[in-house]
């Protein structure tokens, strides 16, 4: 059972604000374009903060300095947009303190969207309609930590809670035995509780053990748990790390060389930078 103490933080989650429904409305209409995104964008300050310093930063590689809402979300595209803006609004809500993680807040968001840019250049050579749904459930499967670390903190257990982390390579693990719930389990239930669609929902449930999935999201949950094991937040691109996702991707059925060259793709990035 997961602790109650748990439960009762997703359930007195405030709602997202209304940029962010503005945004998912705008996402699920098939006749909206960019325009219309940058639209609902425009008014909210933090947001467009967000985006502006996501598209300057050198994860992306645009290469010229991007200096208005309109030229990101064309960049971006709406699914990325969309993403970046959920992340930025849902880190904002949950107040973040990841110390039990051994990471700064900055850290975090910036792991998060490494995982959703190593997802989308992996996934963009499988299937471009499967890599749009992976690419936000990469950028915001690691949510459920931030209630994790918050009540690991409240517990008075971020000391040792931090020392097996900083040795672990089970992340999942370590999470469960403190709290008795995995982070991709908690999640799956805060956005169920803010009323995202079932699929996103179950294919992060699962991340952490795709196995147990049912059929019809089992190779997302995979795709999702060969990322976070790459980039584990206490690691991310260690050698160690990047040795077991490849791994875990040829055992998955993979041709595990499209995953080898989005993370090399990825390091040479981060290195020229």
């Amino acid at each position: 059972m997961m602790k109650s103490s748990i439960a009762d933080s997703i359930k007195s989650l405030p709602p997202l604000s209304k940029t962010i429904a503005d945004i998912n409305r705008v996402y699920a209409d098939e006749e909206a374009g960019i325009g219309e995104l940058a639209k609902v964008i425009e008014p909210d300050p933090m947001i467009v903060a967000n985006l502006l310093k996501a598209a300057n930063s050198p994860l992306y590689g645009f290469g010229k300095e991007i200096k208005n809402v309109s030229q990101a979300v064309s960049l971006f595209g709406m699914s990325m947009t969309r993403s970046i803006a959920l992340g930025n609004a849902v880190r904002k809500l949950l107040n973040v303190d990841m110390q039990p993680y051994g990471i700064t807040s900055d850290k975090f968001a910036e792991i998060s969207a490494m995982q959703a840019t190593l997802m989308n250049k992996w996934y963009l050579k499988i299937d471009r309609a499967k890599a749009e749904k992976l690419y936000l459930a990469a950028f915001l499967q690691e949510t459920g930590k931030i209630l994790i670390a918050s009540d690991v903190i409240k517990d008075d257990e971020d000391i040792s809670f931090k020392s097996e982390v900083e040795m672990s390579n089970n992340l999942a693990a370590v999470e469960k035995s403190y709290v008795n719930v995995t982070s991709s389990e908690v999640t799956a239930l805060i956005f169920e509780h803010w009323g995202f669609d079932n699929e996103f929902v179950e294919m992060i449930r699962y991340a952490d053990n795709p196995s147990a999935a049912p059929k019809e999201v089992q190779e997302f949950a995979t795709a999702l748990h060969i990322v976070k094991t790459v980039l584990p937040v206490n690691r991310p691109f260690a050698e160690q790390a990047i040795n077991f996702g490849l791994r875990k991707a040829r055992d998955a059925g993979y041709e595990y060389e499209l995953l080898e060259d989005a993370i090399d793709d990825m390091l040479d990035t981060i290195e020229a930078s």
